[in-house]
């Protein structure tokens, strides 16, 4: 079986690194690039096709959602994670981004995110 790979959107360089350790920290996925803003991810995933995204929510200009929202447009075979810091968004909103999952960032580990993927995959 291939890696998914694995494409990371956040506006800090923090969080990127973070979700970079977990993502080599976790059997079967591999990062295969990172953005620091929407416009940077949509150029990177056309090029990289990212079996999964990371999208930080937060993010200034073009927001998470709006960036889930076009990943999922442009890639439909990209499944997409939401991550957030403060509160948890929406149903309405997450119904609208057409994201696969929202987690919160500090819950992101490898058996989290394996556990995403499978219940993905699987439906």
């Amino acid at each position: 079986m291939n890696a998914v790979g694995v494409l990371t959107v956040h506006h800090e360089d923090e969080i990127r690194r973070a979700a970079r350790a977990v993502v080599n920290a976790t059997p079967g996925f591999e990062p295969l690039g990172e953005a620091a803003s929407a416009e940077e991810a949509l150029e990177l995933a056309m090029a990289l096709r990212p079996g999964l995204a990371l999208v930080g929510v937060g993010m200034p200009g073009i927001d998470g959602f709006e960036t889930s929202r076009r990943l999922v447009d442009a890639l439909p075979d990209t499944t997409v994670v939401l991550l957030y810091a403060a509160a948890a968004p929406s149903e309405s909103v997450l119904a609208g981004c057409r994201a696969a999952a929202v987690l919160h960032a500090e819950a992101l580990a490898p058996v989290s995110l394996q556990s995403l993927w499978a219940e993905h995959v699987s439906s």
